[in-house]
């Protein structure tokens, strides 16, 4: 089975990690391509690179700015990611309550 090219959706282009370290930075605040390469200490061709993906997913946005493009997250489409997740967010709460109560009880054994 071939693998689904990286702009096909938001997931394949956060599956890599320099593109969710963009993210990271962009969320807070707007960033030029020159302050992510300083921040991130990568070279600007992999920096662009990166940018272009997640702007053709829907991720961030590009503005210009005079001569400089200024990108900025775009949280909206981070939603089919987060309903996704949000869906297994019950089953950590759960093994988590399992692990407080067992954790409780040896505890109550320890002091006795």
């Amino acid at each position: 089975m071939a693998r689904a090219a990286t702009t096909a959706d938001a997931f394949n282009a956060i599956a890599e990690v320099r593109r969710r370290q963009i993210l990271d930075v962009l969320a807070g605040g707007e960033r030029g391509v020159n302050d992510l390469v300083e921040l991130l200490g990568l070279a600007q061709p992999l920096v662009s690179k990166h940018l272009r993906v997640l702007r053709e997913v829907g991720l961030v946005q590009v503005r210009e700015d005079g001569r400089q493009r200024m990108y900025r997250l775009n949280a909206q489409s981070l939603k089919p990611i987060h309903d996704w997740v949000s869906g297994y967010e019950r089953l950590w709460s759960e093994r988590l309550d399992r692990l407080d109560a067992v954790l409780k009880e040896l505890k109550e054994l320890e002091e006795q």
